[in-house]
């Protein structure tokens, strides 16, 4: 009780007091096995519904065939990189402070033989361990990102992506914004 009160008289609401979590504000997205990528952002109507699809703050796991957890999975229509912006700086990067990425998840999306689309997570890629999660995604969801039922055209296609017809979902996503760059090669490193 002593809490709120405190607040009260401090003029705090008690939500501001709760500390604020960390959540990704940056999508890089990869297209299947192309390495084509493009980069999205909180606020962005594509990063929007990305988050809606692949829903990156669900931690929770549901059990795969052990075919999948020994890595034999569908192909993977897209991978994203979840960030959070404004992290790092001195001391710890010859930066100044608040440029840097850090990054908080990876996501890939399949889809099952079944038709079910699927997401594999590992919540900590930067950590070398087995925690890998997997949750289905409702499939009203996934035909609403991937464009289906649809007559428009989404305005950034797979063709144009460079890629294959199974990234049609990954377009549709986009809503039309063409800040793709291609991948880099180990040639031109």
């Amino acid at each position: 009780m002593a809490g709120p009160v405190l607040m009260a008289l401090v003029g705090m609401h008690p939500v501001q007091a709760a500390p604020l979590r960390d959540i990704p504000d940056l999508a890089l997205v990869v297209a299947g096995d192309t390495g084509r990528t493009e980069s999205w952002r909180s606020g962005e109507s594509s990063f929007a519904r990305l988050w809606t699809l692949l829903q990156p703050t669900y931690a929770e796991t549901e059990r795969v065939s052990q075919e999948w957890e020994a890595g034999r999975y569908p192909a993977v229509r897209f991978t994203v990189v979840w960030g959070l912006t404004g992290v790092g700086g001195w001391p710890r990067t010859s930066r100044a402070p608040g440029g840097d990425v850090a990054v908080e998840r990876e996501d890939q999306l399949f889809v099952a033989p079944d038709g079910t689309p699927w997401v594999r997570t590992d919540p900590a890629p930067e950590v070398a361990d087995d925690d890998i999660r997997w949750h289905r995604v409702p499939r009203a969801v996934f035909a609403q990102g991937s464009g289906r039922g649809s007559s428009a055209e989404p305005a950034l296609t797979a063709r144009q992506l460079g890629v294959g017809p199974h990234l049609r979902g990954l377009a549709a996503l986009s809503g039309g914004r063409r800040r793709v760059w291609p991948s880099v090669s180990a040639a031109r490193c």
